[in-house]
């Protein structure tokens, strides 16, 4: 079995920024030598998520708002009144979706659907330099 390591850096804005990574995690794959195998993705940090949709501006706008509903950043949070840094709501939201993702690698493709992308929602409060680690296993 062989094991490569990669990453993918990107510069977000704020409040539940999402960006589509697909295209870079399909070119890891592409210049790895894994044809059948898995690739897992990690985003360091808690504030910071990834997960699959179909990146379209109506599912997207439907995510931030259903986001917002599930965790509001104007209600009061713990961490908040600890830190004084205003981003309870962001861990909170990142916790919900969770840091990592497993897709599985066939002929040396990524088995993702049709229309379905891999993105990276940042919820903090101010830009971030994010960086994704890609770990591509298999043979």
């Amino acid at each position: 079995m062989e094991i490569i390591r990669s990453e993918i850096q990107c510069q977000t804005s704020h409040s539940t920024d999402i960006i589509d990574i697909t295209p870079q995690v399909t070119e890891a794959v592409r210049q790895s030598t894994v044809a059948n195998g898995v690739v897992l993705l990690f985003v360091p940090g808690s504030t910071a998520s990834l997960t699959t949709i179909e990146y379209e501006s109506g599912v997207i706008d439907d995510l931030i708002k259903t986001i917002e509903r599930i965790a509001p950043q104007n209600i009061p949070y713990q961490h908040n009144q600890k830190w004084g840094d205003g981003n309870g709501y962001s861990h909170v939201r990142a916790s919900l979706l969770g840091p990592s993702l497993n897709i599985p690698i066939a002929n040396s493709r990524l088995l993702i659907g049709t229309w379905q992308q891999i993105v990276l929602i940042d919820f903090d409060n101010r830009p971030r330099k994010r960086a994704i680690i890609v770990q591509i296993m298999g043979n």
